[in-house]
């Protein structure tokens, strides 16, 4: 029997940004098996208290998550995640403070195994702009936004009212295709993320800690079969204001597939089975309409 694809979240966001303190936050609160791969160790240092052993090309973490060094090959790194047993639940790729995501992402496109769950690309509220102003960094400042599907928009407590929401439209205006989740600590909620519930192997997640209140969620639960890929589509829209949508549902076609989407991509697949059938959503509270996604589900049955 063949294993299920392993999805894949690259990480990107330029220096200072918060990517360390996202994956730490992520390692502690995910739930799942997580594998972070980096360039090298010291560019991504791991909470001590999370390291229950060190070698020389991997760090074992608490919960049964790991951290490989990539070296020269990221290729032979993923090879080797994916030969662990257990494998992991979720593979994080960290990029370096100048990297392009989409340039890691263009190496996995072929990757058997593995499946892309999206670029999640951080932003400092309070610097964002001033770097993006700078002749030097603004070529790669926008190269990392616009190939982000979620841009945490992090340290928002360091900036005032007024402030935030200028960023935010000035966001809007350079990555119209993204959805935005506000953080302080890179606290993001890790279902916003990594994916949404229901998660193979592990259950339900749950939106936790303090930044709950930002965010809203429904789950929607088709009668009958649906036109799948029209549905997809739709929940896909920007004007809908979800981040993640994630679940299982019948087809008209009559067999079971997944639905998924992340920002404005989409994509529906077959599955043998549906171990939690129905579809999650989740969005920021402010705007999520649940009766919208309700009628749009009607309107694909």
């Amino acid at each position: 029997m063949s294993r299920a694809a392993i999805p894949v979240t690259v990480i990107g966001g330029y220096l200072g940004a918060g990517k360390t303190t996202l994956v730490n936050h992520l390692l502690r609160h995910s739930g799942l098996r997580l594998a972070v791969l980096v360039n090298e160790f010291g560019e991504l240092p791991i909470d001590h208290d999370l390291i229950e052993a060190e070698g020389d090309t991997l760090i074992s973490i608490a919960g049964g998550c790991v951290c490989c060094a990539i070296g020269d090959d990221l290729g032979a790194a993923l090879l080797r995640v994916q030969d662990m047993s257990p494998p992991p639940d979720h593979i994080l790729i960290e990029s370096s403070g100048v990297a392009i995501p989409g340039a890691i992402l263009a190496a996995l496109i072929f990757a058997e195994g593995l499946r892309h769950d999206g670029i999640v690309v951080l932003a400092d509220a309070a610097r964002i702009r001033q770097t993006a102003a700078n002749r030097y960094l603004a070529d790669t400042v926008e190269r990392q936004l616009r190939d982000a599907d979620i841009v945490v928009l992090n340290k928002v407590d360091l900036v005032d009212e007024a402030g935030l929401a200028e960023t935010r439209r000035w966001l809007h205006e350079r990555v119209p295709g993204a959805r935005i989740v506000p953080a302080t600590h890179g606290d993001a909620p890790v279902a916003a993320l990594l994916g949404a519930l229901p998660v193979p192997r592990r259950g339900h997640h749950r939106i936790a800690g303090h930044a709950e209140g930002l965010f809203a969620s429904c789950v929607l639960r088709p009668e009958g079969p649906v036109d799948a890929a029209d549905l997809a589509r739709r929940l896909a829209q920007p004007d809908l204001g979800l981040m993640r949508a994630k679940g299982f549902l019948r087809d008209r076609t009559g067999g079971w597939v997944l639905i998924q989407i992340v920002g404005e991509r989409w994509s529906v697949e077959p599955v043998t089975d549906a171990p939690h059938p129905g579809i999650v959503c989740i969005g920021l509270r402010e705007g999520f309409d649940a009766g919208a996604l309700t009628r749009l589900l009607g309107e694909a049955a």
